[in-house]
């Protein structure tokens, strides 16, 4: 068979080129849904925590630690290893509002890259909810 071209082995081959580039690619996806997944987690535990915080009432003096536990509580309530080293930081801004930031690291499956990590970082908060009697008195102060 003079005129045949002989092409064995040559899948093998390709494949072997190829699965590092789609193993790669994989990894990056999951990688990806691990950090979504850990801004999801950030931001509950912010909007939770940044509700503590608007709920105390304005002249109370203890609502940083109230929100910053209630945020921290959140965390590991929901996933304590896809948001590891969580740490909580309740700020207020201007007289009445109240902000609850979290921040942490997602999770890493990369295993080449040991020194990037995915840091994420939420921040939730808003006004200190003001409560009025029905008779028009003004108890917020």
């Amino acid at each position: 068979m003079p005129g045949k071209r002989v092409e064995r082995g040559a899948t093998v081959i390709e494949l072997a080129m190829i699965m590092p580039v789609v193993l790669a690619v994989v990894l990056l996806i999951v990688q990806m849904a691990l950090w979504f997944h850990g801004r999801q987690v950030a931001d509950a535990a912010a909007r939770e925590g940044a509700r503590v915080a608007r709920a105390a009432s304005f002249d109370s003096s203890g609502w940083e630690g109230e929100a910053e536990a209630r945020a921290k509580d959140v965390v590991q309530a929901i996933g304590p290893r896809l948001l590891s080293d969580a740490s909580a930081k309740a700020t207020s801004e201007g007289v009445d509002e109240r902000w609850v930031t979290v921040t942490g690291s997602a999770v890493q499956v990369i295993p080449l890259l040991p020194e990037l990590t995915f840091t994420v970082t939420a921040k939730s908060g808003g006004p200190v909810e003001c409560f009025r009697p029905d008779n028009g008195g003004d108890d917020c102060s």
